[in-house]
Formats: structure tokens, sequence, C-alpha cells
């Protein structure tokens, strides 16, 4: 007698025999004679009575099939094959289907997931028929049946769902100065510590590219200047014992020489000493900003992830007052505003500026000139982006300005938000940690799913209770992943688990990695809030301070409880303001085939992300920044604020700046500028408008369209998605 059944996806259920039954009948229909339920019974009863303990789908229809051709209904048998040979072309053509819309090169939310993928290249469409392939093995596998349906119904996402079979983690803040000063061995290849600034430079791109390779997520150095700035003197001295070699002089006493600052000098009258000084001085320079460029270069071209994307890379600068560090600085700023190659804006790394008062902020502090330089180079390039160590959440007890490794105690970001820094398991710090996954939550359906209960204290406290369940589920399952990842040998991570992870050299090639990888976090996602709002209460935070006071304190729960959820799991989980790219439009059109066309929730092609005012909501900067400051601190998992700004922002590094005060004033975490940037790829014209489609100087159609997407910038909106590009059209300038 069968009792349970392997269904086609290999997973085991219980037999049901209401199922042959259902499939005979319906067979039966399409005849003339139509429905016999005596042979339907007796089928069903020799079938289910002769057939083996355990049967696949299969084989159970093989029996139907043979009981039906002994029987006097041979025109039935003939349906039902028929029938069964119609599903299996049908199952086989939504894979087909979207293979095809691969192959064919097709813009569709499939292709354009990640904007920053081309899905076109023969590397780009084996990524994607990985990707679509390895999902239903997650959610038949890996899943449990409440996940699964949790993300079926539209409720929850679990991010890089296609990595999760590899065990791999989402990202990590390189310990840079460990493969500078040591070197690394990581799968066949060997690198040397480095001796010279242009080593150091490459060693840093090749510790981002192999690590991505190993990770799902992105790459970050959380102290660049810092960093490279040993390898600045080391050039330096270099330079000078080049000099010995082409004078015949021996300038020994000159390599300990400590310069005030390595900016480039005209020699002419210069003689002796101060010549040979500030001669190696120049040459250090030089170098400095060769190996800068290198490194942009190189982070805008090697390819990782089978060939198909650059390293999604970051660097955090900006503290280091050394002569040194400032040189890093400046060359790396210099490097970044005249651009790559012929002087286009570089997509990668995304820069991040870490602003400290006493440090680079105020006229009097020691690096306020590359601040404004920073200004500069934003208006222009998008990049830095600004972190801010002096919000309230971002500040270390245990930094001291004279603490030659005081950056250790300094938060750094990945570029599109995500941070790291608090540690139930170890130092409050971000080197050697990073995000091991995340999920993010739909708070938009759960809100719709209330907005009948016409008493509003009512509404909101059966949205809570939906809240609260999910919320439950969610952590769940990132700690149900996390007990995957955990059986991850080391050797399955070469470089992250010999060199880059928090811990990691006290491993041993059998040990578990759960004590190393349990120093990172799992992030607790949302979107929608704006869009939840108006379903809870009519307006979204922006246009309504009781709207804000609700949006605050739907937050502030869900904080309170991923920190219940760090006790109960011991897991360091925290929430996340989450980039949302293609899943802003894949919640909002399930949602509204589900609800309908609701006005100001479901009436546009995305949802907008996490905390943030809506883009088409017209308001100031100002207003803005304070409505969106308060969720900085909740969302420790990582956030940002952005402004958008109009004309031609080269010219206006005062607008950067005052961003930056606003920061100062509102504690708000980390923040970006938006402009409009075009290039003409032709004859290299650039200018700010927001609708250029032909170059008034050369005619050109070739224009490369430069914009910021979730915190990361695109060169062509070309491979945005539908959502985003919607999105992208409804922005409005705050002035």
């Amino acid at each position: 007698m069968i009792s349970t059944v392997v269904k086609r996806d290999g997973r085991i259920v219980g037999f049901n025999e209401e199922k042959i039954m259902a499939a005979v009948r319906k067979a039966m229909l399409h005849t003339e004679q139509g429905e016999d339920i005596t042979l339907i019974r007796r089928i069903t009863d020799y079938v289910s009575c002769r057939g083996h303990e355990q049967m696949t789908v299969e084989q159970i229809q093989d029996m139907v099939e043979v009981e039906l051709m002994k029987s006097s209904r041979k025109e039935v048998a003939k349906k039902y094959i028929a029938y069964r040979d119609q599903r299996s072309i049908a199952r086989k053509a939504k894979t087909r289907d979207m293979f095809l819309e691969i192959i064919e090169t097709k813009s569709n939310d499939i292709t354009r997931e990640n904007a920053n993928m081309n899905t076109d290249t023969p590397a780009g469409m084996m990524m994607k028929f990985a990707s679509e392939t390895t999902k239903p093995f997650v959610d038949d596998y890996l899943l449990t049946p409440e996940v699964r349906e949790a993300v079926k119904l539209n409720y929850l996402h679990i991010h890089d769902k296609d990595y999760y079979p590899t065990k791999s983690l989402t990202c990590v803040q390189h310990p840079l100065d460990k493969i500078l000063e040591n070197g690394f061995i990581a799968g066949h290849g060997e690198s040397r510590p480095a001796k010279r600034i242009e080593t150091a430079s490459m060693l840093g791109c090749i510790s981002l590219e192999t690590a991505q390779n190993e990770m799902h997520g992105g790459q970050a150095i959380p102290a660049f200047d810092f960093y490279l700035a040993p390898f600045v003197k080391k050039s330096f001295q270099e330079e000078i014992r080049m000099l010995e070699q082409v004078t015949g002089e021996n300038y020994s006493h000159l390599c300990n020489t400590q310069p005030e600052d390595y900016a480039t000098k005209d020699l002419s009258g210069l003689q002796g000493d101060a010549r040979i000084l500030q001669h190696a001085i120049n040459r250090t320079v030089g170098r400095v900003y060769q190996s800068m460029e290198a490194f942009i270069h190189n982070m805008n071209t090697i390819h990782s992830r089978g060939g198909n994307q650059v390293v999604f890379s970051s660097i955090n600068y900006g503290t280091d007052t050394s002569a040194e560090g400032r040189c890093v600085i400046r060359e790396l700023l210099n490097s970044t505003y005249k651009g790559v190659g012929g002087g286009v804006t570089a997509i990668f790394p995304i820069q991040i500026w870490k602003k400290k008062r006493g440090v680079n902020y105020l006229p009097e502090d020691p690096n306020f000139d590359l601040y404004q330089l920073a200004c500069k180079v934003s208006a222009r390039r998008f990049f830095p982006n600004f972190l801010n160590l002096d919000a309230s959440f971002n500040q270390n007890e245990e930094w001291k300005s004279d603490d030659p490794r005081r950056f250790e105690h300094e938060v750094a970001t990945m570029g599109c938000r995500t941070r790291v820094f608090e540690n139930r398991f170890g130092k409050k710090t971000s080197i050697g940690r990073g995000n091991l996954s995340f999920s993010t939550i739909n708070l938009v359906r759960l809100a719709l799913e209330c907005r009948n209960v016409e008493n509003q204290k009512e509404r909101i406290a059966f949205f809570y209770s939906k809240l609260n369940s999910l919320l439950e589920l969610t952590a769940k399952q990132l700690h149900q992943r996390f007990e995957f990842q955990k059986t991850a040998a080391p050797k399955q991570f070469p470089l992250l688990m010999s060199v880059l992870w928090k811990g990691c050299e006290a491993i041993q090639s059998e040990d578990s990695i759960e004590k190393v990888i349990n120093q990172g976090t799992l992030g607790v996602g949302f979107i929608g809030l704006a869009e939840a709002l108006v379903a809870l209460t009519g307006k979204h935070h922006g246009e309504s301070d009781a709207s804000q006071r609700i949006g605050l304190e739907i937050i502030t729960y869900m904080r309170d409880k991923v920190n219940e959820f760090s006790e109960k799991y011991q897991h360091n989980y925290s929430v996340l303001a989450t980039p949302a790219e293609g899943l802003a439009g894949r919640f909002t059109r399930r949602d509204r085939k589900d609800f309908g066309v609701v006005p100001g929730i479901t009436d546009r092609e995305y949802y907008t992300n996490s905390n943030h005012v809506p883009v088409y909501y017209k308001c100031s900067a100002l207003h803005k920044a304070k409505v969106e400051a308060p969720y900085h601190d909740l969302t420790r998992g990582g956030h940002i604020f952005y402004v958008e700004i109009d004309g031609d922002a080269t010219h206006n590094p005062q607008a950067i700046m005052s961003v930056v005060d606003m920061m100062d004033k509102l504690d708000i975490g980390y923040a970006s500028v938006n402009h409009n940037r075009n290039r003409c790829l032709d004859c290299g014209y650039e200018n700010a408008s927001s609708e250029l489609n032909e170059c008034p100087k050369c005619g050109s159609h070739h224009i490369d369209k430069l914009q910021r997407i979730t915190g990361y910038l695109v060169g062509t909106t070309d491979r945005w998605n539908k959502a985003k590009l919607a999105e992208l059209k409804d922005r409005i300038v705050h002035e």
C-alpha cells in the first residue's frame, strides 16, 4: 500500500488518493460518456493497495494509465495520457520561456534584477541560468514550509536566495593591513607583502576581487588612508635611494625625514638637501597619484562572479591626518575628479568620506582642506558619500585622537548602506566583520490587510499582531540560514577564513566556523514604510506628524524585537533599511494583483525604499532630513539619507557641504547627494541636463546617463528594471 509520494522536485509527501480520483474524473469529463464513479473508485483502490510503500508521481500515473487501458474506457486513457503530456509541456514551458528571455537578451525584471550585472554577456547569461534554476531548489529543500509560504504570499523576501546553497556570507570589511604586511595565500595564488605604494594599491584590488568570488555581497576597505599611508613613506625612501644611484651621493640621512606634507613644488631655486627632498616628494606624489588612478581603473575593469560583474567595492577614508595618509586621500580625490580613461566617472569603488569633528569637518581641523576637496569631487563625480562618525550611534568610547590605530574604533560602511559596528561577541568595530545574510519584510502588505478595520487604534493593533508574527518567522529563518552557513568548511572560503574574517586565525582546516561568523550580523530589513502608513493612517510620514509618530513607533518596535532575537538566538541581529532594487517592483506587482490599484499605495510601479519619504513628495531637503534622521539610530544594520539637487553640481560644492551640515545637526548617520551627469561617449562633452538625448557639441546619440540607484552608481539606465525607472522618473528636486 502506498504511504508516501516522491514529488517531481524531490520532496516527500503523504499519499493522497483524492488526487488520483480528481485526475481520472477530469479525463472522463472530456469524453462523451462522462463520469463513472464506480470505475474511478476501483482504479484508485487498486493503485493505492497494489503500489509500493513509497512511489514517485510518475510511477503512480503509469499505474493509472495501465488500469485505464485494461478497462472498457480506452478513450479515457487517451485523454489521461494527453493531459499528462500537456502538464509536462507546461512545466517545461515556464523554464523554457525564462531561458529564452535570457538568451534573447530581453530587457525585463529577470535580466535587469541587478543594474550592475551585464546579463547580455555569455558569463552574465550563465549567471542568470544558474540563479533562476537554483532558487526552486532552495524553496524545496532549504526553506521550511512556513517560510516558503511567507515568500510565496509576498510577505517576505530572502535576499541572495540563489547563493543560499553555497553557504556564502554577504559582505566583509577587509583588514587590509594584514594582507599588505604579510601577503596571503588563497587557492593556487600567493601574494607577497607590499613594499611600495604601487604594490599596496594592487594588493587592495586583489583582496577585494578574491573575496568577491567567495561571497555574494559587497567588499569594503574600512580605513583606506591608514592602510596605504606606510607605503607612501616607503616609496619616498625608495626615491631617496634612487637619487643616490643617480648622483653617487649618500642621502641616507634624509631617509627618515618627515615631510610636513607631500605637496609638489617647483625645484627652481632649491639647492642641496632641500632640492633632493623636494624632488623625492614630487616623485612620490606622482607615484601615489598613479597608484590611486590604477586602483580606480582596476576596480572598474576587474571582473568577478564568473566574469560578468565588476567587484562591488567600497573604500572608507578621511581621518588619517599624517602627511602620508593625507597624500593618499588627496591623490585619490584628484584621480577621482579627473575620471577614468578619457574622463569617465568611475562607478566603483563607492567612496565614503568619514566625517569627524576635530579631524576633518571644521576650518581649524587638520584635514579640513581635504574635506573641501572631497565636496568638490562629490559635486562632479557623485562620490565620496559621507559617513558621520559624530552621530550619537556611530561613536566609540575607545576612540582617541592620538591613537595611531584609532581607525579600529571608527565605524565603516558598505557604500550601498550596510553597517556593522556593535558586537555581542567581541569589540565594537567594523573591521573583519560583515553581514551574514538578510531578509526583507513587506510592511505594505501587512498594512493593506488591516485597512478595512474602521477604528484606527484597532487597525494599528491588528497590524502589530501581524508584524509580530512575521518578525518571529523572519528571525527564525535567518537563524536557520546561519545554522546552514556554519556547516561550511574553512577551505570553502580560502581568503575569508584565513585572513579577512575576525578571529579566523584561530580555526584549523576541520574546525567549525560558527564562532567566527557569529561575529557578523543578521539583518531584518523592511520596505514601504511610507505606503504602509498611508494604508494605516491615510498619510505618509513626510506629510503628517501623526503618521511620523506611528512610523517611528513601528520601526522602534522592530528594533526592540530584533534585540530580543539577539538574546534568544545568540546572534547579532539588526534592523536594515533595505536598499531594494528589483524587490521594489516585485512586492508591488503582487500586492496590486491581490488588492487592486489603491491610491497612494499600489498605484505606482514601486514601493518606497525602507523609511524614505516618497521620491515624488515635494518638500525641502531640510524637511526630508528631519523626517528621515530619527530612523538612522533605529536601523543600525544600515541606512542612507539622500538629497536630489538641480543644475550642474560641479560648480556648487557648497550644496554638498550643506548636506553634511544637516547630517551633523540632525544626527544623520550616512548620506549622499544625487544630481544629473551626462557624458557624450564620442567627444566627452558633459552637462547636467535632465533630458539629454543628443550631444550639442558633436550630435552623437551615445550618451552616458549617470544615476544613483540604491546607494551606488549605474553608468547607464538601460540596465534598470521598470520599477526603478519609474522611481527615477518620479524623483523631485529638494530645494
